[in-house]
């Protein structure tokens, strides 16, 4: 009889569980433009060219022949820099499709559209 009330119990918590992860994908695919199919990684720079081509490279090496899978797309903002740091993403850009690189106004959209939906 014991065995049968903690199965039953453990049954309703799996039924729980899983109405949860039901209603937030649910709620993702609703409410936001993002989707959730994985992480998106937005890095804004200004003036690194000394240091954004091996940052970059150091999350594609992760993405690319790491574990990390759930890594969909890394998306490079360009703060108006002086230097050459945007010609350098533009550059890396070039050779891998999961490099997007927007300007501000487009990334602070997406950010924006977010924080509305958490509002």
């Amino acid at each position: 009889m014991l065995n049968f009330i903690l199965n039953g119990i453990l049954w309703v918590l799996a039924l729980y569980g899983l109405f949860e992860i039901i209603k937030t994908i649910i709620y993702t695919y609703t409410y936001t433009n993002m989707k959730s199919d994985g992480i998106y990684v937005i890095v804004a720079v200004k003036n690194q060219e000394k240091r954004i081509e091996g940052f970059i490279r150091s999350i594609l090496f992760r993405f690319l022949y790491g574990k990390e899978d759930y890594i969909k797309d890394i998306i490079v903002t360009d703060l108006n820099s002086t230097d050459d740091t945007g010609k350098i993403i533009n550059n890396i850009a070039k050779d891998y499709e999961c490099i997007k690189v927007t300007d501000w106004r487009e990334c602070k959209e997406v950010i924006d559209s977010i924080d509305e939906v958490k509002k």
